[in-house]
């Protein structure tokens, strides 16, 4: 499969208990996960053509799940703010709110990564909301986004308190699925990236290496635990190697309905 092909795209059909105060109507969300901004698979000239593609969606409102800084794969990379730049041009009647993953996290082993202040400052110049540990109200939906669970504290309590006190169906947005089982067990949704669908799948064997807690409990796609449910997202860039193998790169668009 080649890295570099559009993304391929995927719909869900979720239900969820919508505020007596909202319209009863369906919200679709579009969820663009690890873009890894770095060559020879990922470049900026496919980026705007990926947001073209979102956008000839026409979803409300779209989500971003973090991982937006590439590694060296033998082609080119470019700095934080090259790696958001392209976001820019994504256009939702309801906005578009993100949150960071791991390759996002400034540490002495990642110092093209920013602070989580002066993220929040580059997202805020192209008009997007960066959630840490927090929440936003889009429309019906109570937008939860927390820091990457991989490289950071995390503060699920609070976040979710955040939730209830903006009101709304519950979604939880977050880098990575190692958050899905620390939920309290009531209707939401939760969309994560991080796995890549494993980016590389044998024939026959499947997906064989998440870089997760769970192993590939939560390799791809959508997931039930009693009254939650998530959806692990391909994403659409590479890392380690700008290969992928039976893992296509993809982008979801998610019909929410109220219950």
């Amino acid at each position: 499969m080649n890295a570099s092909a559009m993304p391929l795209v995927r719909r869900a059909d979720i239900r969820l208990p919508f505020p007596a105060d909202a319209p009863q109507r369906p919200v679709t969300v579009a969820l663009l996960t690890d873009t890894h901004l770095s060559g020879p698979d990922n470049s900026p000239d496919r980026m705007a053509r990926i947001v073209a593609q979102i956008n000839a969606l026409h979803p409300d409102l779209i989500l971003l799940g973090g991982d937006y800084i590439g590694d060296a794969k033998g082609g080119r990379i470019y700095d934080a703010h090259a790696s958001i730049a392209s976001f820019a041009a994504l256009r939702a009647p309801l906005g578009v709110v993100a949150v960071l993953g791991n390759h996002d996290s400034r540490s002495k082993f990642n110092l093209r990564a920013i602070s989580e202040a002066d993220w929040r400052a580059a997202f805020m110049r192209i008009g997007i909301t960066l959630l840490e540990d927090g929440a936003v109200r889009r429309g019906p939906l109570a937008i939860g986004g927390l820091r990457d669970i991989y490289t950071r504290r995390i503060h699920i309590p609070a976040t979710l308190a955040a939730m209830a006190q903006v009101g709304g169906a519950p979604v939880i947005l977050s880098h990575g699925p190692d958050v899905f089982p620390l939920l309290p067990d009531a209707a939401s949704l939760t969309l994560v990236g991080h796995t890549h669908c494993g980016q590389v799948a044998l024939p026959f064997a499947g997906i064989v290496y998440v870089p997760s807690r769970y192993g590939t409990r939560y390799a791809c796609g959508q997931y039930r635990l009693g009254a939650r449910q998530m959806i692990v997202a391909g994403g659409v860039g590479t890392s380690g190697l700008p290969i992928r193998l039976l893992a296509p790169p993809d982008i979801w668009l998610i019909t929410i309905r109220p219950r």
